[in-house]
């Protein structure tokens, strides 16, 4: 009997998880709800397309820039604070962009946001780090990107009938959602020992140039990168234009597309996390970053609307089996005693860069030579990530022995012997 419970305990993921998954939901949809109606609110203050369109990336420059300061914090206050702080930070910035009287007070507001944006984004990676059981991680980070890909699915069907009521809605709307999201998380956590820091906390500090000397964590900055370059960058800019100009197809053909993007993203999430913490990390990396490479190329190498289908279908598998897997070697690489706030911003950062310089070189690409060729470049990015993954270590820990850190390998690299003598 003793070895059945034991074997149920191992299995089942804490608490903790699933209030931070539900929160990620909560989030996610918000995100939607104020998607449709960023663009349209920022012109309504007399401005043109070029300002709205900056309105709508400060956002994600903002939270590129803040993201090492975010790492810092982490590291000096603990993960649980620092998220509260964060989805506080975002309430207030979104309530006051639906109180906007002109467009550089939502500007500023909106890039406000993006400091709380990366401060929640990098605290809630490190919870699910130090709280997930080591032989969990890949299905803890499955389970956390399906609630946030679920909640950005639902978000935009909701932002759009907000729209016919208002401009302003959506934002009142997910800044009180914010309000009590954080409300509930804080709760939640408050007597979670598993989510607190203890007062007597004396665990190493990772730096990142500590991480760096690890082949996975570099193999980890290059696939986010690429999963950002063309995920959360080229596939939002350039295949909406592609479906127009090539396909000439409508705006309801740029949204199935998408919608079979997500679905097969959704559909892969927890089972790569499941297979990423049964049979290891590199694998199922390798085997996204392949798909994700080749669905993407193929997006701009097609004018028929069904086989762009089939591609977008291949590259959100591809996406969908590498983020869990991704995640967890970064996990495995920081371990569950380290304080690593600017290895995990590092992280982050990385699929941030991607989204933000993506767009801009598949676009200067395409404008210049072809859509083709842009896919092409996006392809390339992740052919890259992929061969960083075949030289990286596999850093799944043994059930019954302990973990091989970015410190250890610091160790050993610079202290040889020390090897010998473990």
């Amino acid at each position: 009997m003793s070895e059945t419970v034991t074997t149920s305990e191992t299995t089942k993921l804490p608490r903790e998880i699933w209030i931070l998954v539900g929160a990620s939901f909560l989030i996610a949809i918000g995100y939607g709800l104020i998607g449709p109606a960023l663009p349209n609110y920022a012109t309504s203050f007399d401005v043109g397309v070029t300002a709205a369109s900056v309105v709508v990336s400060a956002f994600a420059f903002v939270r590129l820039a803040f993201a090492p300061a975010s790492g810092r914090l982490v590291t000096k206050f603990g993960e649980r604070p620092i998220y509260l702080w964060g989805v506080s930070i975002v309430a207030v910035g979104t309530l006051a962009c639906a109180l906007a009287a002109d467009y550089w007070q939502l500007l500023l507001f909106r890039s406000a946001s993006g400091i709380g944006s990366t401060m929640f984004t990098v605290s809630a990676i490190g919870l699910l780090i130090r709280i997930s059981p080591t032989h969990l991680r890949g299905r803890a980070s499955g389970l956390w990107g399906t609630s946030f890909l679920l909640g950005g699915i639902a978000g935009p069907v909701l932002g759009s009938a907000l729209v016919t009521v208002s401009l302003r809605a959506p934002f009142v709307a997910y800044g009180s959602a914010l309000v009590v999201t954080t409300v509930f998380v804080w709760w939640k956590l408050r007597g979670s020992e598993l989510a607190s820091r203890p007062a007597d906390d004396t665990t190493p500090t990772m730096t990142f140039p500590q991480a760096l000397r690890h082949p996975t964590y570099r193999a980890a900055l290059a696939s986010n990168l690429a999963n950002g370059w063309a995920v959360f960058g080229v596939r939002m800019s350039l295949m909406p234009l592609f479906v127009t100009a090539v396909l000439a197809k409508d705006e309801s053909f740029t949204g199935i597309a998408l919608a079979v993007f997500a679905a097969a993203n959704a559909a892969v999430l927890l089972l790569a996390g499941r297979f990423a913490d049964r049979r290891g990390r590199k694998l199922p990396a390798l085997f996204g970053l392949a798909l994700l490479g080749v669905g993407t190329a193929g997006l701009g190498l097609t004018a028929d609307p069904w086989l762009f289908l089939a591609a977008s279908f291949v590259a959100g598998v591809g996406s969908g089996a590498l983020n869990p897997s991704q995640s967890a070697a970064v996990a495995d690489v920081l371990g569950a005693k380290a304080r690593g706030g600017s290895v995990l911003a590092g992280f982050q950062m990385a699929a941030d860069v991607g989204a933000v310089v993506g767009p801009l070189a598949a676009g200067a690409i395409a404008e210049q030579w072809s859509y083709g060729a842009a896919f092409g470049l996006t392809g390339g990015v992740a052919a890259v990530a992929l061969l960083l993954w075949l030289m990286a270590r596999e850093t799944l820990p043994p059930r019954d022995g302990g973990e091989h850190t970015a410190q250890d390998v610091a160790t050993d690299n610079c202290c040889p012997e020390s090897t010998q003598q473990r």
